[in-house]
C-alpha cells in the first residue's frame, strides 16, 4: 500500500512537469523578439510557395498575431495530440515528426549502448576498486580513470579519426553506414553500420566509465566502514557475499538514480561525439537545425528532450523506491 501511494504521487508530480514543458514549449517562441511565424514563414517562401495549410499550421506551433492566446495554447496542445510537430524548414517538405525519428533509432542504438554499457563496466570495477582500496587494482584503475575522464571529448575524438581513419585507415572517417549499401538489415547494412560506430562508440566508452568508477569507489569505501557490514563480516559471511549483498546493493543508490538521468539524457544524443563524427543521430539533428535556423525542428527536439528526461527521472525514482523504502516513507 505504501509502494502504491508512492508511485501515484510520482506520476501525478511528472505529468505536472510535462505539463510544465510542454507550456513553456510553447511559450518561449512568443516570448522571443519579433515574430518567429513571420520569419519562419519568410525563410520557407525563398525556397518554395506555401500553401495556406502550412502557414497555419506554422502560426498554430510559433503563434498567430491575430489570435488571443488561449486559443493558440488549445491549437498547439491539439497538434500536439495528433503528432503534429510541423515541417522542417531544412529538410522541406519532411514533417518533423519524420525527421526526428529518422535520426532517434541511431542515437538510441549508439549512445544508449554506450551509456549501459559505460555504467555496466564502470560501477562493476568501482565495486573491485572500493572493496579493496589501496590495492594493486586499485592503485592502477582509480587515477587512470581519472585522467581519462579529465580528456577533453572533442580532442579524444578528434585524436582517434586522426589516428584510426586517417593514418591507419582502419575505421571510416564519418557517418552511421556506407551510402552505398541500402539501408536494411542485410548483414551488409549491419556490418557497415558497426564499423561506423566502433570509433563513436569507444570514445564515448573512454571518456563515461571513469565518472561511474570513481563514483562507485567511494560510495564502496564509506559502505564498507558501516556498522551492518562490519557485522556481516564478523558473523563470518564470504567476502564476497559481504561485498555485493552488504556493501555493494546500498552503495549503487546513487550510481542508479544518476544512472536514470543519463539515459533520460540518451535521446539528446552525444553532441560533440555526432557532429566529429557526423554521425546521423539526434545529436547531429540538434547542430543541423541551430546552423539552418530551423525552428519547427529545434522546438520539437527540445520537447521530445524534455519529456524523456522526466520520463527517466520516473523511472529512477520508482526504482529508487523499490530499493530504498525510506524514500517511500519520506515522499
Amino acid at each position: 500500500m505504501l509502494w502504491l501511494r508512492f508511485l501515484v504521487r510520482r506520476v501525478g508530480f511528472y505529468l505536472a512537469a510535462a505539463w510544465v514543458a510542454i507550456t513553456l514549449n510553447f511559450l518561449l517562441p512568443r516570448l522571443m523578439p519579433g515574430d518567429p511565424a513571420d520569419a519562419i514563414i519568410a525563410q520557407m517562401s525563398r525556397t518554395q510557395q506555401l500553401t495556406p495549410d502550412q502557414v497555419r499550421s506554422i502560426q498554430q506551433l510559433f503563434g498567430a498575431p491575430d489570435e488571443p492566446l488561449w486559443r493558440q495554447y488549445l491549437s498547439y496542445l491539439g497538434q500536439l495530440t495528433r503528432g503534429d510537430l510541423g515541417v522542417s524548414t531544412a529538410y522541406y517538405p519532411t514533417p518533423v515528426s519524420e525527421v526526428i525519428g529518422s535520426g532517434i533509432w541511431w542515437t538510441l542504438t549508439l549512445v544508449g549502448t554506450t551509456t549501459v554499457l559505460a555504467f555496466l563496466i564502470g560501477t562493476a570495477l568501482g565495486v573491485v576498486a572500493g572493496a579493496r582500496p589501496g590495492s594493486i587494482f586499485d592503485s592502477v584503475a582509480s587515477p587512470l580513470s581519472t585522467f581519462l575522464g579529465s580528456l577533453p571529448f572533442f580532442w579524444v575524438a578528434l585524436l582517434s579519426v586522426l589516428f584510426f581513419s586517417s593514418t591507419l585507415g582502419w575505421f571510416p572517417l564519418g557517418g552511421g553506414w556506407d551510402n552505398d549499401i541500402p539501408i536494411g538489415l542485410s548483414a551488409e547494412f549491419v556490418g557497415s553500420a558497426v564499423e561506423h560506430a566502433v570509433l563513436p562508440a569507444g570514445t564515448i566508452l573512454l571518456s563515461s566509465v571513469g565518472g561511474w568508477l570513481f563514483g562507485m569507489r567511494n560510495m564502496m569505501i564509506t559502505t564498507a566502514a558501516e556498522d551492518y557490514v562490519l557485522l556481516g563480516t564478523a558473523k563470518g559471511l564470504s567476502p564476497r557475499r559481504v561485498m555485493f549483498a552488504y556493501a555493494a546493493r546500498n552503495a549503487i543508490l546513487p550510481s542508479v538514480a544518476g544512472f536514470a538521468t543519463a539515459i533520460g539524457f540518451v535521446v539528446s544524443g552525444s553532441l560533440l561525439a555526432e557532429i566529429v563524427y557526423t554521425y546521423p543521430g539526434v545529436g547531429y539533428l540538434f547542430y543541423q537545425s541551430v546552423a539552418s535556423m530551423d525552428y519547427p525542428l529545434m522546438q520539437a527536439l527540445f520537447l521530445v528532450v524534455a519529456l524523456s528526461v522526466l520520463a527517466a527521472n520516473f523511472v529512477a525514482d520508482s526504482v529508487y523506491g523499490w530499493l530504498d523504502p525510506r524514500a517511500r516513507e519520506t515522499a
